[in-house]
């Protein structure tokens, strides 16, 4: 996947992206915030190739509504940021295409911030936990990162309903 000068995919993104200081930490996380972390652990996997789906169970265990759209379609609806400093517990995290298989190429892929410089995402036959300056990197192959609040519901600054 590395083009010949060695820092770069051979989709022109940089290899290696460099954890940025500006994520949140989950201690500084609002309560939803903090909530939508615990339930997102507590979401089963839910399938081959269903991250988005995965996500949006997370996102209706916590009370707010149901969000829908495969990975492809909540980046683009919802996904616009690309500071890290902008980067909260609580917001997906995803790309619109991934060379990882034809899925990935048609749907991208897209996962959950916890906090911490960490991120949960659905993939293969398990949720799991990886680091997030890794994940950016591993699928920021071929397009750039991007992330926001899925319905534009920002929980930082709403009322707990917990």
């Amino acid at each position: 996947m590395l083009s010949t000068d060695g820092i770069t995919t051979v989709f022109g993104k940089p290899a290696i992206r460099q954890g940025e200081p500006g994520p949140e930490a989950l201690a500084d996380a609002a309560a939803p915030q903090k909530r939508l972390v615990e339930l997102a652990y507590a979401t089963p996997w839910t399938g081959e190739c269903s991250c988005a789906a995965w996500i949006e169970e997370a996102f209706v265990r916590l009370g707010y509504g149901h969000v829908d759209g495969d990975a492809f379609e909540l980046c683009r609806k919802y996904l616009g940021l690309d500071d890290l400093a902008e980067l909260k517990v609580g917001m997906a995290v995803g790309v619109e295409h991934h060379p990882y298989g034809a899925q990935g190429l048609t749907y991208g892929h897209i996962g959950l911030y916890i906090g911490d410089g960490k991120i949960l995402d659905c993939a293969d036959d398990r949720v799991r936990c990886a680091p997030l300056a890794l994940w950016l990197s591993i699928y920021g192959a071929m397009d750039d990162p991007r992330w926001g609040w899925l319905d534009h519901l920002a929980l930082g600054r709403v009322k707990p309903e917990l």
